[in-house]
């Protein structure tokens, strides 16, 4: 039954790691504390069980500029709910609480204070909640990161609703948050189940910031026309970056604790329906965002911690598509961050330091950074994650990177200690200014030794020493506490006398269409003119139902939609997100509009579902279809001659081709693609460094079909695992 339930109220298939099980134990009646990371599908743990029980379910959510939000998608699943809050008047207050004693809701949403108010109380004595959902869960710990005391009256609940159970969900939480969640909310006998943090389709890049917007900007151009958040220590810096965006023409607008809800809550209903490129946020925007369709995310200067890093960088790639993950940073943010501690509590400010050094430990490493965030949360993986700037390559260990460390680390003890990097910097590059030539440092002998280097790199250099605890960076004795200067620790000491080794890194140069990415083009297949079209669609849908966008599709439905091209409702219900509710809701507005396009485009229609394999997962088994078409294959037939065979849409016979190659070992491709063409595209895919093929085809310039460097690229797999000098499978010579 449950299945049926996600296939109909959802569009989906299957469950995500974990929510059957988060299910099983809300329909079990078992407490629970649910750790799955943004993306991870929570608000499903708790929206199916509303449907299969009877009773008025309770779902606890920290902001009410939230509420109307997941008020609505819960309403799009068919899902009956309302909310209920400080910001409801007298009359909507008397609507909610007359459904709820008669039995019309499935689901209410409710702010942590308004729970325990007897309004409330005497509502629910007359009708008992069926079980309770605390949503942001890590807001009940004092060890969390958005840590709420309007959240700790929640561990008076299991005294209030006796034999109701509670279930906690979160998105990340540490060991010592959760054991605090469990204790706080008095869970008794609770399953604590834990999620997979490693989200692949999120692309992590980490590189010291330079001057200007022009790090932000870069990648903003390359998702013109798709959502994105930065973030930003504090609100003058939110609004001066937003503002000399909005010169750079980009739609954005800011948002921070020290505007009004109004305006907050404006701004932010602008980026939930697509109407900015960006939002530009202090860490006060985000909580329960569950906008799907974010691509990219930049921290514009340095996050708090390394939770929040996750929690933050986590609403990006919410629909399992690729997005990015920008963080820039600089020693500054690290100062910025003290002098926002040094008011906190003593033991707040200790662990914020803590916290703060673990970040600097992520950003100036050369660790694979999705291996640093799951260990944070007690979890490994395994091997190069292809996801990140270290794995891809993007960063490299200078070889001699002891040497220039210990080239810095001298002209800073020649300096005796006393000056701060920029100073270090100038007297490496061999700065003649008037502060250099003041205090004698133009005849040091590391007076120009780097000089060969840019000044940006070594700032960079100095900053990785500090990450990594060869220097550190403390105030002036006698002058401002705004004034550092850089000392040696004892492991700078010993990097001195070459006891200990420093990695220095520095940036790749490579083309940029090749860098880019992991995992498989979730664009393969997917028309760009349909797309587009049925994203002016669902904007006017969204905007007819005064709702987000991403609530009426997501962008891999859209996606899926310009990929299949489905023509009547049973195709239309098969394609990923959308069920019963949605395909009577949307269906024939869809389904038009693609019928129209597909036949002014004289574009196929019906087409299957591309299986789609993440790196470093198996190949899947090829079906009888598959195994069918091999035959034609080994018979010497064209991929157009299987397809009118076996009247199959030639995309789908494209697909069949490409595991006959790999079942084959075939390395030579020239039976489908010209010789010179092939080349070409081996000669691009060598550079890759990725199995993505939009980099290839943009890199291209996109003069080549998707279908021949698919072809190419499959050969090239099986000539890569071949020994060097061989022949091909069927005794020609390999393309070179």
């Amino acid at each position: 039954m449950l299945h049926q339930l996600l296939k109909k109220h959802w569009g989906y298939d299957d469950f995500l790691p974990l929510q059957h099980e988060a299910i099983e134990c809300v329909l079990g009646g078992r407490d629970s504390l649910v750790v799955l990371p943004t993306g991870g599908g929570k608000s499903l743990c708790y929206q199916l069980p509303a449907l299969c029980q009877s009773g008025l379910a309770i779902v606890v959510s920290p902001l009410i500029s939230l509420m109307k939000d997941q008020v609505d998608s819960a309403n799009a699943m068919g899902i009956a709910a309302a909310a209920w809050n400080s910001s409801l008047s007298a009359e909507q207050q008397r609507i909610v609480g007359r459904a709820i004693r008669e039995h019309q809701l499935d689901l209410l949403y409710v702010s942590p204070e308004r729970l325990l108010t007897d309004t409330m109380l005497d509502i629910l004595a007359t009708s008992p909640p069926s079980f309770i959902a605390i949503d942001e869960a890590h807001c009940v710990s004092q060890w969390g990161h958005d840590f709420r005391p309007e959240y700790r009256l929640l561990g008076t609940v299991k005294h209030r609703f006796p034999g109701v159970s509670l279930h906690a969900f979160t998105a990340t939480a540490t060991p010592q948050v959760r054991s605090d969640i469990v204790a706080s909310l008095n869970l008794e006998s609770a399953a604590v189940l834990m999620g997979e943090f490693h989200r692949p389709n999120l692309i992590y890049h980490v590189r010291q910031r330079s001057a200007g917007l022009n790090q932000i900007v870069s990648v903003m151009e390359r998702f013109r026309g798709q959502a994105g958040i930065v973030y930003a220590i504090t609100r003058s810096r939110v609004e001066q970056i937003n503002r000399l965006l909005n010169q750079y023409g980009f739609r954005t607008r800011p948002y921070h604790a020290g505007m009004t809800d109004d305006d907050r809550l404006r701004n932010q209903e602008a980026l939930m329906h697509d109407q900015l490129d960006a939002i530009v946020a202090t860490v006060a925007f985000g909580m329960g965002i569950d906008k799907s369709n974010v691509r990219y995310v930049i921290h514009a200067e340095l996050p708090r911690s390394l939770e929040s890093y996750q929690q933050e960088t986590g609403r990006a790639g919410r629909d399992g598509l690729d997005a990015e993950c920008w963080l820039f940073y600089s020693a500054g943010d690290y100062l910025t961050w003290r002098r926002i501690l040094d008011s906190s509590p003593v033991e707040v400010r200790d662990s914020g330091l803590r916290a703060l050094q673990q970040v600097m430990d992520y950003s100036t490493s050369l660790v694979c950074r999705h291996r640093v965030l799951v260990g944070h949360f007690g979890q490994q993986i395994s091997g190069d994650c292809q996801s990140c700037d270290v794995c891809l390559g993007n960063l490299a260990v200078a070889e001699d990177s002891l040497v220039l460390a210990q080239k810095i680390l001298s002209c800073v003890a020649r300096c005796r200690e006393r000056f701060g990097a920029d100073h270090i910097t100038k007297v490496l590059t061999g700065s003649s200014e008037a502060k250099v030539l003041k205090f004698g440092h133009e005849k040091l002998s590391t007076w120009g030794l780097l000089k060969e280097y840019s000044r940006h790199q070594i700032r960079d250099w100095i900053q990785q020493l500090l990450g990594q605890q060869f220097l550190r960076s403390v105030p002036l004795s006698g002058q401002s506490a705004r004034y550092h200067v850089l000392q040696l620790t004892d492991q700078g000491r010993q990097v001195l006398r070459a006891q200990a080794t420093p990695s220095l890194s520095r940036p790749v140069q490579r083309q940029a269409a090749v860098t880019a990415a992991a995992i498989v083009d979730s664009r393969e297949g997917v028309d760009p003119g349909l797309f587009e079209a049925l994203r002016d669609l669902r904007r006017e849908l969204a905007q007819e139902a005064s709702a987000p966008a991403y609530i009426v599709f997501s962008d891999a439905t859209l996606r899926d939609l310009a990929r299949r091209r489905p023509i009547d409702e049973l195709l239309l219900q098969d394609v990923h997100g959308i069920g019963q509710q949605k395909a009577a809701t949307y269906g024939p507005r869809v389904l038009s509009l693609i019928c129209d396009y597909c036949a002014r485009h004289q574009l196929e229609t019906g087409l299957p579902a591309i299986g789609r394999v993440r790196r470093g997962e198996p190949s899947r088994t090829p079906n009888a279809s598959a195994l069918a078409a091999f035959e034609l294959f080994d018979q010497g037939m064209s991929v157009a001659e299987v397809s009118r065979q076996m009247n199959r849409a030639s995309s789908t016979v494209h697909e069949y081709l490409c595991e006959y190659i790999a079942a084959r070992q075939i390395n030579d491709p020239s039976r489908w693609v010209p010789p010179e063409l092939a080349e070409k595209i081996a000669l691009v895919a060598s550079y890759a460094d990725t199995d993505r093929l939009r980099p290839i085809h943009d890199a291209l310039h996109g003069r080549i079909g998707y279908e021949a460097i698919k072809i190419v690229v499959a050969c090239e797999k099986n000539r890569n695992k071949e020994p060097s000098g061989g022949s091909s499978r069927d005794g020609r010579p390999h393309v070179p």
